[in-house]
């Protein structure tokens, strides 16, 4: 599956993406991102290798004129309800996206973001579209405002992903944005 804009392709990952990605991911600009953090060119291939069968839900962020990947924008489909049995719909999606700070401020973002979204309520089946960030991720923040996310609410103290210098988890303060298919669709109409 390709997703083209006016400016980029989104578009599955290929083994020749691992400098791009090494070039982001060797130091996430948020927390949320530590677990994905890259050592090594070598550990880029490797995962780019683990990310050739990623066809429908997770996409390379790339621009159009010259093809340079600078960013990705993934999500899977999941229950709308945290206690659904394994038979329930899957319409609920939870985006998560990253783009590299050298092409941060340019709309590439919203621009991903917005087609992405399309694609999952129009293509995919999307009800529900939620989206988590840190409290001091303001441009985040102000992407899903963007997009016509709802502000549901603040959770304090909510994830850890890293640790403090004396290796307690450092606990932090989560936002959490959605909106739904017809509100997306309302939205688009106007």
């Amino acid at each position: 599956m390709v997703i083209e804009t006016k400016r980029l392709i989104l578009r599955p990952f290929l083994e020749a993406d691992a400098t791009d990605v090494y070039e982001y991911l060797k130091e996430p600009a948020v927390n949320c991102f530590a677990c994905m953090k890259l050592h090594s060119l070598d550990e880029a291939r490797a995962e780019m290798k683990k990310r050739l069968g990623e066809t429908e839900y997770y996409f390379a962020i790339t621009l159009k004129d010259g093809g340079k990947v600078i960013g990705e924008i993934d999500a899977y489909p999941e229950a709308g309800e945290p206690h659904a049995d394994e038979d329930a719909e899957q319409d609920t999606f939870s985006p998560c996206w990253m783009l590299n700070q050298a092409y941060q401020g340019k709309g590439y973002a919203f621009e991903a973001a917005h087609a992405f979204f399309d694609y999952l309520f129009s293509q995919k089946g999307a009800r529900r579209i939620y989206a988590y960030t840190e409290d001091y991720n303001l441009s985040s923040q102000h992407l899903c405002e963007k997009l016509g996310m709802r502000r549901e609410g603040l959770f304090l103290e909510f994830i850890s992903f890293v640790n403090n210098p004396d290796g307690t988890p450092r606990y932090e303060n989560t936002v959490q944005y959605a909106i739904l298919k017809k509100e997306w669709d309302r939205q688009q109409s106007q």
